[in-house]
């Protein structure tokens, strides 16, 4: 499924239920925050988990993701390929693998 697949079936969703006055950008930030934490809670206390349940969690992320770069007019796929391509500077494959240190620390 494209991005615009899910976009498009993402503002069905919320046309029918009316819910696109609740979805501003702050709101949905605050959501996205909120998932996300629900997401870690799948890991708390133990590295074994649920893979099911840490799915639905990360697709409630990944909703809220989608319905925030909609209302902000941005392309989910374009900004994810333009921060990698400023990631990709800011660590250098002679500099960053294998190593996790931050990108001033290399």
């Amino acid at each position: 499924m494209t991005s615009e697949a899910v976009t498009s079936a993402l503002r069905a969703f919320v046309a029918e239920r009316d819910w696109a006055r609740f979805h501003s950008p702050e709101n949905l930030a605050k959501s996205i925050a909120i998932e996300a934490g629900e997401l870690l809670e799948e890991f708390q206390w133990s590295s074994e988990f649920d893979t099911e349940r840490v799915r639905l969690e990360l697709a409630d992320v990944l909703t809220y993701c989608y319905q925030l770069a909609d209302r902000l007019g941005v392309d989910p796929d374009a900004i994810v390929l333009e921060k990698l391509e400023i990631t990709r500077e800011k660590y250098p494959v002679e500099k960053a693998r294998g190593r996790s240190a931050k990108y001033d620390q290399l």
